[in-house]
């Protein structure tokens, strides 16, 4: 029983809302740098893996997704119109390949439903 009201006091000892707007971006800063003195290569390449995707892929609105482009863009510098060239004829190539395949096993009624769901605009937010 001793032992754990001394847990408790040492857990309830500070609490975030103790430390000023300046102590705790200290605080923040020498967690950082420790935690990355802390990781070995494997383990620095998994978390910038981790937080590259999160903030490339979850982009939200045109403001981030243009910030994204613009990140990615200068990553590749004279690259970018290259590889950018390079995604679009792979994903026409595939759009195509698809086309015919859908074309050939589908039935005149099938491809007009799927032509009239393609054309449909529809809002989400309308029940």
């Amino acid at each position: 029983m001793l032992v754990e009201i001394f847990i408790d006091m040492k857990k309830n000892k500070f609490n975030y809302s103790d430390f000023s707007k300046r102590e705790l971006e200290n605080l923040k800063e020498y967690y950082i740098n420790e935690k990355v003195k802390s990781m070995n290569e494997s383990e620095l390449r998994k978390f910038a893996l981790e937080i590259i995707s999160h903030q490339v892929k979850n982009t939200i609105g045109d403001e981030e997704e243009k910030e994204a482009w613009e990140e990615i863009s200068t990553f590749f510098g004279d690259n970018f119109e290259f590889i950018l060239e390079g995604i679009k004829k792979k994903f026409e190539a595939t759009n195509q390949d698809w086309e015919i395949r859908s074309k050939i096993s589908s039935t005149p009624a099938q491809e007009e439903d799927t032509n009239e769901i393609k054309n449909e605009k529809t809002d989400m937010w309308i029940d």
